[in-house]
């Protein structure tokens, strides 16, 4: 498969691209990297965590607790 970047300078050249894409000849494709970024980040700031400081300060301290155990033996 081959990749290209087109510029479309008239309009008609639109219709007999999409025309392209109807007969499954050709696969249109967003090439919007900032696009692309923006939605990737607000999907990463939809998630939530209900974790709170005092549950993690505890699973660092037991990831750190079993570092020192290993470093030891």
């Amino acid at each position: 498969m081959k990749t290209l970047n087109i510029e479309i300078l008239n309009p008609k050249a639109q219709k007999l691209i999409n025309d392209l894409a109807d007969l499954q000849l050709i696969r249109i494709n967003s090439n919007d990297a900032k696009k692309d970024l923006l939605k990737f980040l607000e999907n990463k700031r939809k998630v939530k965590t209900d974790i709170s400081s005092d549950e993690i300060s505890k699973e660092v301290e037991i990831v750190r607790t079993k570092r020192y155990a290993k470093k030891k033996a």
